[in-house]
């Protein structure tokens, strides 16, 4: 038995872990209590920035449970932010209604439109899904100007800001607002994953067939997948439309799309940990290379490309040295680290005078 496993509150502390539900909610609450200091203690600035962190982070958190879980691909996750945002801006443009009642409109309507795209999911695989998914995010960018009586074309609409309780600051309100689903949407996911269902999309990602001879429906399993990461997607396009306070076609172009799919690559797919770390990319990498393009300023080329070119730089070094993207390199490392701790407790400690040839106790025996 290990120093750990005799302090008074391990086997509580392993009683709560055996029950995900619950130790998910208090790693939220944990997390919670953390966020709300930091926030508390940074400037509006960087409030500003947490909360685009944490959008990013959830939607990198449902295509990350779509293609590290369920096996599937999507390269028009950018379209499902835009239907998100969109739905809660027409919402918060048209209606006075309590903040909640249009992001949960905006998840809705992801959702829907996840688990149509998730049909063809039924029948395809691989490059042919990724083909329908990139139709779905070029369609998403023109659609908003071919209606343009709905969506007010490429000018976009005008978002009504969330309004604070008195003496918050709207930058630090609009953070907790963005951790708070932020929060909300991992302990969904990480029970999700946990549950029947998310050992089920494993076994069809694996096996298809022998899914389906024990039972599952893998057609079922593949668009419920594809409806979970649009309405996590949703909900990250409402929260972004309270960010930015303007939704517009420019802001959801296939750029994004690919950006999301390098933060996934980046951070593990998978993992929702590792969102968190693929959030992370998709903010500060950019704020880099703008410091960097700003001493290039006279060549309009390099400005233009260098983002681009530093993120797929970043996604190779990331491949080469940590294929499972940054959180499985680190797990990997606890756990050999662990596992070098017990195998040094195992190891028997022998007094360093000890004769071993005298341990044996056994009459030695003499040939005839």
């Amino acid at each position: 038995m290990s120093r750990a496993d005799r302090l008074p509150g391990a086997e509580r502390l392993k009683g709560l872990q055996g029950q995900p539900l619950a130790w998910h909610i208090a790693l939220g609450i944990v997390a919670a209590a953390v966020l709300y200091l930091v926030t508390s203690s940074v400037s509006l600035y960087d409030n500003t920035i947490i909360s685009e962190i944490a959008w990013y982070a959830i939607a990198i958190a449902g295509l990350s449970v779509l293609t590290g879980v369920s096996g599937q691909i999507s390269l028009g996750h950018g379209a499902f932010m835009a239907v998100g945002a969109y739905g809660a801006g027409l919402m918060m443009e048209h209606f006075r209604l309590p903040l909640i009642v249009p992001i949960l409109v905006g998840i809705a309507v992801a959702t829907v439109l996840g688990a149509v795209v998730g049909l063809p999911a039924t029948r395809l695989r691989g490059p042919y899904l990724a083909g329908v998914t990139l139709a779905l995010a070029l369609a998403a960018q023109d659609l908003p100007t071919k209606f343009s009586s709905l969506f007010n074309g490429d000018t976009g609409i005008i978002v009504n800001q969330a309004t604070p309780p008195g003496g918050v600051n709207p930058e630090r309100w609009l953070a907790w607002i963005s951790l708070f689903g932020a929060i909300v949407t991992m302990i969904v996911l990480a029970n999700f994953m946990k549950s029947r269902y998310g050992r089920a999309l494993k076994a069809v990602r694996d096996d298809d067939i022998a899914a389906q001879a024990s039972g599952l429906n893998p057609n079922r399993m593949r668009v419920l997948a594809f409806a979970l990461a649009a309405g996590t997607a949703g909900l990250s396009g409402g929260l972004f439309a309270l960010w930015s306070g303007i939704v517009n076609p420019n802001s959801f172009s296939l750029f994004l799309s690919i950006q999301l799919l390098a933060g996934m690559v980046i951070g593990g797919a998978g993992s929702l940990v590792g969102a968190w770390w693929g959030a992370l990319a998709l903010v500060y990498v950019p704020q880099w290379t703008n410091s960097v393009t700003s001493h290039f300023s006279s060549v309009s080329a390099i400005t233009a490309n260098v983002q681009g070119a530093i993120f797929g730089l970043l996604i190779i070094v990331v491949m080469m040295a940590a294929p499972t993207g940054i959180q499985g390199w680190l797990s990997g490392g606890y756990r050999r680290l662990r596992r070098g701790r017990s195998r040094t407790e195992l190891e028997p400690v022998l007094p360093l005078d000890l004769d071993l040839s005298s341990t044996s106790t056994a009459p030695e025996r003499t040939r005839p």
